[in-house]
């Protein structure tokens, strides 16, 4: 990725040679994502899955990178904000080289491995060529009556402007003429997002069960003269549109954030076109039209070399069957502590308990929030809310429990990226419900996961926490990998409240008793922790530092890292995403190694390991090492302390995941990776995997541990005024 030579001792720290570029870092991480899909060890639909997470990522860069920089350059800054300062232009240049080159690869793998795979199993997508007369039929009556009354054709003429073209959809591009007019025209057809992005066909009478396919723009190009009846169609081409989405927002002009946030969600659907995706084999009077039309440069056009929008493919992982072209399944496993308990109170009042999705079930969290909502003795609520699914039984808790007549509190990040228009609905259906509903600071984002319940008991109040890595939705818990920690410890709990009364109310910061709170002080805490094992090393004693993140970019945590490195400190970055750190330069970072996993999960924990002489501290939490979330947001990070925990931690979840040798990549000082290979006789290690065995493993070891008899009978009393008595089974 990068041509850099190793810079030599003398450099500052502030050097930018010292430091990757973090669009094409993270363009290096996508290409991992690529690399699964290449990967024959991987089910096939699992393949076909990455490939469309390939395409929605890529989207969103450009969505939001890309874009940021175009106006960047628009506004005539020259260089970059980040510490390797490249020159914006540059950056462009690279990423339109990298973008083309992936592209490339990505075609080649789908149409020369994973489709010719796929039909082999009897799983078929078709183009306009590969139709039979009877799938022509066929489609010629699904038009008629599903597509058809859908579309509208539209002209383009000094009457007719071009249209606003939504984000990301499917267009065909279309140049006719009027019957003896030699005057050519274009208009523009737009494929709905409303219909299915493929149409299944029949399969042949007497044929062994197939999926046949064909994608909807090739519907609506088969009958382009039903579309445009008495005209001459001469050519036409599919093309989709990504725009500018990233949301500004000047924060010493905002009187109603709401308002505000649902403002600029309107603007960005009008944002500036940032790329042309058109097909390959396009006239080029239909390319020049385009970009002419959405005032785009030559630069900005990919011609795709088959199938347009690649996230469609999603469709078809979703197919039911085919468990042989799948990962295996798995159903997360229920912990013991919960199950043996009568309510999750009384669970979390006799131990501290470690959760780890989506090993271990998300269902304890929902349960958690369900009780509070249910138990008449609880007597307030309050929760962070950044991203949840769309029907979120969270959220309905919350209402419930509002209606319940509790105190509730959510504090709402109305700009979580691309999740915003999803968190105003949400924010209005709370408040209906008598939600107290608080949308954290002005130029803050409120990342952190945090729920807090207060129950009155028989020894007097007592505050629940819940505490996590990732946030409070049940869709993504089963596909990312993050801890959950259940507690009520007096010192967690105080903070908490504190944190809940800093983020709706007026005040000094608290003295935080456990909590590491951005962005006050979470940055020179993590400083002053690296700084504290490089000292020890330079005692005589070993240093030793190991960190689990999504991110690593803040120069400032990058500059202590390398004086650790330099003060022969061990240390071990497993970074899934953007890393701006270069490993492995002799005499900055020779004690460096940073490895990436990209396997069947996202994965999205965060854990903070240091040595500290012997007597290790281990934390968790919302924050990466990123200038957004150690500035620009409300995060938290936390002390693991309870001994069986830590050591859960250290040995299990980091040991475990540091031993990976399978889907584990080591990332070079250039920026590039290169997988880690197996060595002769050493066992192969795939850590998630392992994982899910390990959770079994624990289920049924903890279950044996917890005797039934031990669970006290308890009174639960639920909003039906009822009191009732239940017992562990």
């Amino acid at each position: 990725m990068d041509s850099v030579t190793a810079p030599p001792p003398a450099l500052s720290l502030t050097d930018p040679a010292l430091y990757i570029n973090r669009e094409l870092s993270w363009l290096e991480f996508n290409r991992r994502v690529l690399e699964e899909a290449q990967d024959p060890e991987v089910p096939l639909l699992e393949r076909l899955k990455f490939l469309a997470i390939f395409e929605s990522n890529l989207d969103e860069f450009f969505m939001v990178r890309v874009g940021g920089l175009q106006q960047k350059v628009q506004a005539g800054i020259i260089y970059g904000s980040g510490a390797d300062q490249m020159p914006v232009r540059e950056q462009l240049e690279r990423i339109e080289q990298t973008v083309r080159r992936m592209t490339a690869e990505t075609y080649r793998c789908l149409h020369e491995t994973v489709l010719p795979s796929l039909e082999h199993e009897g799983i078929i997508v078709r183009g306009l060529k590969d139709l039979t007369d009877a799938d022509k039929r066929h489609l010629r009556l699904v038009f008629q009556r599903e597509i058809f009354p859908v579309l509208t054709p539209l002209a383009i003429d000094p009457g007719h402007p071009f249209p606003h073209l939504l984000n990301k959809s499917l267009n065909l591009a279309v140049m006719l003429r009027r019957p003896g007019d030699e005057e050519q025209l274009f208009a523009v057809v737009q494929a709905p997002a409303v219909l299915a992005r493929f149409v299944q066909l029949p399969s042949e009478s007497g044929a062994t069960p197939r999926h046949v396919f064909t994608a909807l723009e090739t519907i609506i190009r088969m009958h382009l003269p039903d579309i445009f009846p008495g005209m001459n169609i001469s050519r036409d081409a599919v093309f989709r549109v990504t725009r500018d989405s990233d949301i500004e927002i000047d924060d010493d002009d905002v009187e109603d954030l709401l308002k505000t946030i649902e403002e600029e969600v309107r603007k960005r659907r009008r944002g500036a076109a940032v790329r042309l995706q058109i097909e390959d084999d396009a006239p080029l009077e239909i390319e020049q039209f385009l970009t002419t039309a959405l005032d785009l440069y030559a630069s900005d056009v990919i011609r795709i070399p088959g199938l347009l929008d690649l996230t469609g493919l999603f469709q078809i992982h979703g197919l039911p069957g085919y468990p042989q072209l799948r990962d295996k399944q798995f159903v997360p496993q229920l912990v013991p502590e919960f199950v043996q308990a009568p309510d999750p109170f009384t669970a979390i009042r006799a131990r501290d308990i470690l959760v780890h999705h989506p090993y271990e079930s998300f269902s304890h969290v929902v349960e958690f929030i369900n009780a509070a909502a249910d138990d008449d003795r609880v007597l307030a609520v309050k929760q962070t809310l950044y991203r949840t699914s769309s029907d979120s039984p969270v959220v309905r808790a919350l209402q419930r429990a509002a209606e319940n007549g509790k105190q509730v509190t959510a504090v709402i990040e109305l700009k979580a990226r691309l999740d915003e228009e999803r968190n105003i609905v949400w924010a209005r259906e709370l408040e209906k419900s008598g939600v107290h509903v608080v949308f954290g600071f002005i130029g803050l984002k409120t990342h952190c996961k945090v729920a807090l319940v207060v129950r009155r008991e028989d020894d007097g109040i007592r505050r629940y926490v819940h505490l996590a890595t990732g946030n409070y939705n049940p869709q993504t818990a089963r596909i990312y990998t993050d801890l959950g920690y259940f507690t009520c410890n007096p010192d967690f709990c105080e903070d908490a409240s504190a944190l809940f009364n800093h983020l709706t109310g007026y005040g000094e910061l608290p003295q935080w008793r456990k909590l590491v709170v951005a962005p006050s002080r979470m940055q020179s805490w993590m400083i002053e922790k690296i700084d504290a094992e490089a000292a020890l090393q330079q005692a005589g004693k070993e240093g030793r530092i190991i960190a689990k993140i999504n991110g690593l970019l803040e120069p400032a945590v990058i500059q202590a890292l390398y004086r650790a490195s330099q003060a022969g400190v061990k240390i071990d970055i497993i970074c899934r995403g953007i890393c701006a750190l270069r490993p492995g330069l002799p005499g900055y970072s020779d004690n460096i190694r940073v490895t990436s996993i990209i396997d069947r999960f996202l994965e999205h924990s965060r854990i903070y390991y240091f040595g500290n002489g012997g007597d290790p501290q281990v934390a968790i939490g919302s924050a990466d090492w990123m200038d957004r979330n150690l500035s620009r947001r409300v995060e938290v990070v936390f002390p693991m302390e309870a001994p069986e925990l830590k050591q859960r931690l250290i040995r299990d979840i980091l040991g475990t995941t540091m031993a990976d040798n399978v889907k584990a990549r080591e990332m070079l000082a250039d920026g590039t990776y290169r997988r880690l290979p197996c060595k002769p006789g050493q066992p192969r290690v795939r850590c998630q995997e392992r994982f899910l065995e390990m959770a079994a493993e624990n289920a049924s070891r903890r279950l044996k541990e917890i005797a039934p008899a031990t669970v006290p009978m308890v009174e639960v009393r639920t909003s039906s005024r009822r009191p009732r008595k239940r017992q562990a089974k």
